[in-house]
């Protein structure tokens, strides 16, 4: 880690700036949460705010925005601009949930917002156990009584220990993507809970689903399982990678106290064969679709998002005792 990298990280947005003060540079509580505050008057998390709708919502809608022609999902991409991407985005970029503004959201969301599979009330969740896993992050992080949709999801695990979106339609064989979302959402819970003994055991089952395939590597095979898993993105929107599972790890271990696992080793030295000649790591792709705005250059030039995920998840590890991988 480098002044020069972290001037960088720190000539940014605030959603940027007050996590680089808390995870990379041990700045006082009361200073990163001074800039914290910063994020619903300033820069990206002031800009989304801006495109609310009067309602709550963004886009006017839950999952896609209103109106939506299904046919630009095909020729064009997913959109990102609806109430559910939105939520998260201001989860990762820190608002505060203890805000009047975020309050606000997410009373005006209960009150209006109706998925569009199923039209239930937002907070009661969709049918996906993806969407669902970052339904109750949000809810969790915000303050709603998330509860019965991490009941669902306990009961939705399959029998190799993680999750599928597909599981509805017969699937029995857990999905990275659907696994990430689904282990965030129970640890956001579980941190602003105390969680139950029946969560912690799912969560352990679902990290071990990952950690035997080394995050990326088909248990069958022993191959990347998908080549995108190692490619770096951001937002990862409900994409898995390497470095969104690494990150996890991380902040699992934060909260229990656990040491890293030695099957994280590999990923952990594929990160570190990464990092560019300046310090920082590249964007390497992004989801199409229609958002709001881009927080990154462009694909294949340094992102401080990236980099700022990746320093943090390093850090852990050489703190933690974390050995590298003695693989070829």
């Amino acid at each position: 880690m480098t002044d020069a990298v972290i001037d960088w990280l720190l000539a940014s947005d605030p959603s940027i700036r007050w996590q680089v003060m808390r995870d990379l540079t041990d700045a006082p509580e009361s200073q990163w949460r001074a800039e914290r505050e910063r994020v619903e008057t300033e820069g990206w998390g002031a800009r989304l705010l801006s495109h609310q709708d009067e309602d709550g919502q963004w886009a006017g809608g839950a999952f896609a925005p209103a109106g939506f022609d299904w046919r630009e999902w095909k020729e064009v991409g997913q959109p990102w601009t609806a109430t559910c991407y939105a939520l998260t985005q201001l989860r990762q970029f820190g608002l505060d949930p203890a805000s009047a503004r975020a309050r606000r959201t997410v009373e005006l969301i209960g009150a209006n917002s109706r998925w569009d599979e199923g039209n239930q009330p937002y907070w009661e969740g969709e049918v996906e156990e993806c969407i669902n896993g970052r339904t109750v992050a949000d809810g969790a992080y915000f303050g709603v009584d998330v509860s019965p949709i991490v009941a669902r999801l306990l009961g939705e695990r399959l029998e190799d220990g993680g999750w599928n979106c597909e599981r509805a339609k017969g699937s029995l064989r857990s999905s990275f993507h659907t696994t990430i979302n689904v282990l965030e959402g129970l640890l956001e819970y579980e941190r602003a809970t105390g969680g139950t003994p029946a969560l912690r055991e799912a969560r352990r089952s679902g990290e071990e689903y990952l950690l035997a395939r080394k995050l990326f590597r088909s248990l069958r095979t022993g191959a990347p399982a998908d080549e995108t898993f190692l490619r770096f993105i951001h937002p990862n929107r409900w994409r898995y990678d390497i470095l969104r599972a690494l990150d996890y790890f991380r902040a699992s271990a934060l909260l229990t106290g656990a040491a890293p696992d030695p099957r994280l080793a590999e990923a952990i030295d594929y990160l570190v064969s990464r990092r560019l000649e300046n310090g920082a790591w590249p964007l390497d792709w992004t989801l199409p679709g229609r958002v709001w705005f881009a927080l990154d250059e462009g694909e294949g030039e340094p992102s401080r998002w990236i980099t700022l995920r990746a320093l943090r998840v390093l850090k852990w590890w050489s703190a933690a005792g974390g050995e590298a991988s003695r693989q070829a």
